[in-house]
């Protein structure tokens, strides 16, 4: 069977103003809309094969079609595939059920189990894969090669690294990059940023997945140790860190189930531990900080973090002898031989702003 044919096909590219352009959109249409496509992108025969009497002709394929299928080759899983093209299973389901219809021969094996390459979908897979790395790489080159960077750019960060990094400087860079708009999602969870379909991550440390590409982000982070006035009108303050074991102390774990963080400090060129106990825990710093300012504790939080509290008297440092040096936040992204304008725009501009040495 004749699948295509250099000679038998050509490709015909209307307009391909794809900035952004994510692969897999099952729908033409909204795959127009969604990245201002005045015209569909489809790969059409030219009327057969020539000098092959009788060669069959190709039907016409549109190009997100054959991307979903070559994401779903490349994982086969479509749940997976569905993960990075940001649609759902069903629809790369759907899609690919599409394009085997169009060509009329079934491209993958599928049972409730598994999902495999046929022989037909393994060489069309074969020689459509470095085809469509050709497309990817020259949209790079395109859009490396514009004045100004453009396109819908997508964060996913904590929320104290947000307010202490971004939140700051978000205007800033917007006012410089007027073609480039920001989504930021804030979770306190260290994201997956491929399988969400995010351009860039922001969280403290360096524990990232493999092929992660890893800045730092601003200066090493301090704790201190907090609480609000109201919170010592019936209680003595604490002279001394062991007295931190007679309050009632906030506490905060990494994420939902994780660990605890331990309230570690430095004295006399020593390492102390105090298992402070208290009534109140969270996993986000932001609720920490608002039970200390209604007097329900004493916390141990980013100094960075609680500058208009401590500006304000909303809250007030307690043991200023007494701190401790956390990890500096990260911007993580996937490594990629060429890096889109609009992501090297905001890494650059927010590692300036924030004055950050090379990590």
């Amino acid at each position: 069977m004749v699948l295509f044919s250099k000679e038998g096909l050509r490709s015909r590219i209307d307009l391909l103003d794809v900035t952004s352009m994510r692969i897999g959109d099952n729908d033409v249409n909204s795959h127009r809309r969604r990245y201002g496509m005045s015209k569909k992108v489809i790969i059409e025969p030219s009327g057969g094969v020539e000098g092959v009497e009788g060669a069959l002709s190709t039907p016409p394929l549109h190009l997100p079609g054959l991307l979903t299928f070559e994401a779903a080759a490349r994982h086969l899983n479509f749940a997976r595939a569905a993960a990075e093209i940001g649609v759902t299973p069903t629809a790369v389901s759907r899609t690919i059920k599409n394009v085997e219809a169009q060509l009329n021969v079934r491209l993958f094996n599928r049972t409730t189990r598994s999902v495999s390459l046929t022989e037909a979908g393994a060489s069309l897979n074969a020689a459509l894969a470095p085809a469509l790395a050709l497309i990817r790489n020259a949209l790079s080159q395109a859009l490396l090669a514009t004045d100004q960077p453009t396109g819908m750019l997508r964060v996913s960060s904590s929320y104290v690294a947000y307010h202490i990094l971004i939140e700051p400087h978000i205007g800033s860079f917007l006012e410089q990059f007027p073609l480039i708009n920001v989504e930021i999602s804030l979770d306190n969870q260290l994201s997956d940023i491929v399988g969400a379909g995010f351009d860039i991550g922001i969280r403290m440390g360096r524990k990232l997945q493999n092929d992660m590409i890893s800045v730092q982000l601003g200066a090493v982070q301090k704790r201190i140790v907090v609480a609000a006035p109201d919170y010592f009108r019936e209680r003595s303050e604490p002279t001394t860190i062991v007295e931190l074991l007679k309050h009632n102390c906030i506490r905060q774990r990494y994420s939902v189930g994780g660990r605890l963080y331990d309230w570690k400090f430095e004295e006399r060129g020593q390492k102390v531990h105090i298992d402070v106990q208290g009534r109140f825990m969270f996993d986000d710093m932001r609720s920490v900080m608002e039970a200390a300012i209604q007097g329900q504790g004493i916390a141990f939080i980013l100094e960075n973090f609680a500058k208009q509290e401590l500006a304000g008297g909303l809250l007030r440092q307690i043991l200023k002898q007494h701190w401790a040096l956390d990890d500096a936040f990260h911007l993580y992204y996937p490594h990629r031989e060429h890096m889109p304008g609009k992501l090297r725009a905001f890494v650059d501009f927010m590692r300036t702003a924030n004055q950050t040495t090379p990590s």
